[in-house]
């Protein structure tokens, strides 16, 4: 005879189950009616209940290709190895490989590196030279370090995660840069440089009509911290579209710091209403400048190159020290919270196309001391910014790299404000799995690393230091599948 207990539990089980079987019929039931009910979606019209598989098989897509379907080297916007190798180095933790690579050697594009007779030992003690930016500067600002982090508003990010990216920065010795969504105590926390960004709303500079306000524009660059000002003309992910940042992210610290109303679509501008000719544009560099005392860029994506031609030759007219300090150079593989599909697959050029050639017209212009350059977008590896530098930039600057040291799965949310690693969500809850001490510490060791294995390369090339890489450093292979020299490569640009 079973214990009472047995028979009691045995019921409540019997009835819980029951209960269940009923709530899962009725919502059958209802799933049907409403299916057959509504027409927007056809699928669910005409297969009632069981369509519904169908939109959560293409939700649930973008998880299963990633983690079980999709080989090492074929996802995008970033394949399996090249995240791998960010994890392990903000982990700080083996970063080699075995048996062989899984790099396609003679895929057109692929840039090989030519190893010297004689490397460099890497026990070999030498310090990277430091670049002066904007040697006319009251302020120049002076860096050894290579790699830095780029443009990524708070507001795109959450307060966790500036935090953390603020303080590995301090540790990695590098810039942060703030985006165009303004200065905010978060930047400031870890006490690092900071390049402060000037987008077309201004936010953070801007006056009630929306204009460059000067006042504000003194007040931040009084902080020590904020070492140079960089104009954004466009960004590659979505060239000739301003930033955007949905309503539901827009919170009132972010609304104060911005100056918009809490909770409305944060739409900027597609351009700066000042300008309507290159002459425009030098004017303002010469006024932030003059203003700030501080080293004045640009940030661009490469398209139609008149303009930049243009403003070679007005440099040229007023004189050298009319010149951005540094320019900015980002690519049409940029990333962004939130962009227009049609212009981030289709307007804009890639980085291995529009690098060579701005380098190529800088030096024919006699610029290229002058302007430094800093290449932008998809530079997370070592061999990608060995190959930047190789081309002739001077600095890169990475977002998602960092975004991936933070954390960030690749899970393509940024504009939903669900993003489950806390990154990019102002949701107290999934920020609650950020810990800005703990990140802080693998963005450093990203940062370190990148440097490390760049180091390597340049050794393995046979000098000292990466800047110390040229074009004859490296081929790049052709169509042919047989590798030319980058200098050779370029000569068409």
């Amino acid at each position: 005879m079973q214990p009472h207990w047995f028979i009691v539990g045995l019921e409540i089980f019997t009835g819980l189950f029951l209960a269940c079987i009923a709530i899962l019929f009725i919502s059958v039931i209802y799933m049907y009616i409403a299916d057959k009910l509504q027409t927007k979606q056809a699928i669910r019209h005409n297969y009632p209940v069981i369509g519904r598989f169908r939109y959560l098989f293409e939700k649930q897509g973008e998880f299963f290709r990633q983690y079980f379907f999709a080989q090492d080297r074929e996802e995008l916007p970033f394949n399996r190895a090249e995240r791998s190798w960010v994890y392990r180095a903000a982990k700080d933790v083996d970063r080699t490989i075995s048996f062989g690579s899984t790099q396609v050697h003679d895929k057109t594009g692929t840039v090989m590196f030519l190893n010297a007779a004689f490397p460099k030992y890497d026990s070999d003690e030498h310090q990277d030279s430091i670049i002066t930016v904007g040697e006319h500067c009251k302020t120049p600002y002076r860096t050894a370090t290579v790699c830095h982090i780029s443009a990524m508003s708070f507001g795109a990010l959450s307060r966790p995660a500036v935090t953390a990216l603020s303080h590995g920065a301090a540790q990695a010795g590098c810039w942060l840069n703030t985006g165009e969504g303004g200065l905010s105590e978060h930047h400031l926390k870890g006490n690092c440089d900071l390049v402060f960004q000037i987008g077309t709303a201004k936010y953070g500079v801007r006056d009630e009509q929306g204009k460059l306000d000067d006042d504000k524009l003194r007040n931040i660059a009084a902080h020590d911290n904020v070492k140079m000002f960089e104009i954004k003309l466009s960004q590659g992910a979505k060239p000739g579209k301003g930033g955007i940042l949905p309503g539901v992210k827009v919170t009132e610290e972010i609304a104060a710091i911005r100056g918009i109303p809490v909770g409305q679509d944060s739409i900027s501008p597609n351009g700066h209403a000042e300008f309507n000719s290159v002459v425009d544009i030098i004017d303002m560099i010469c006024h932030v400048r003059d203003i700030t005392g501080k080293p004045t860029g640009i940030k661009a994506v490469l398209g139609d190159e008149q303009w930049l031609i243009d403003l070679c030759e007005e440099i040229k007219h007023r004189g050298i020290e009319s010149a951005p300090d540094f320019f900015t150079l980002d690519s049409a593989e940029g990333g962004t919270g939130a962009a227009p599909q049609a212009l981030m697959d289709h307007v804009g050029l890639p980085i291995k196309e529009s690098l060579p050639i701005v380098i190529n017209l800088f030096k024919q212009k006699g610029l290229k001391q002058r302007i430094k350059v800093i290449a932008s977008g998809k530079m997370i590896l070592p061999s990608q910014v060995a190959w930047a530098l190789a081309t002739g930039a001077d600095f890169i600057a990475s977002a998602r790299g960092n975004m991936f040291a933070l954390g960030c799965i690749q899970a393509l949310q940024c504009n939903k404000d669900t993003c489950p690693t806390g990154i990019t969500t102002h949701n107290k809850h999934l920020q609650q799995g950020l810990d800005p001490h703990n990140k802080s510490a693998r963005v450093a060791n990203y940062n370190r690393s990148l440097h490390h294995d760049l180091k390597i390369i340049a050794h393995s090339c046979g000098v000292s230091e990466a800047r110390q890489l040229t074009r004859h450093h490296a081929r790049i292979v052709t169509e042919s599948g047989i590798s030319v020299s980058l200098d050779k490569f370029y000569q068409q640009y």
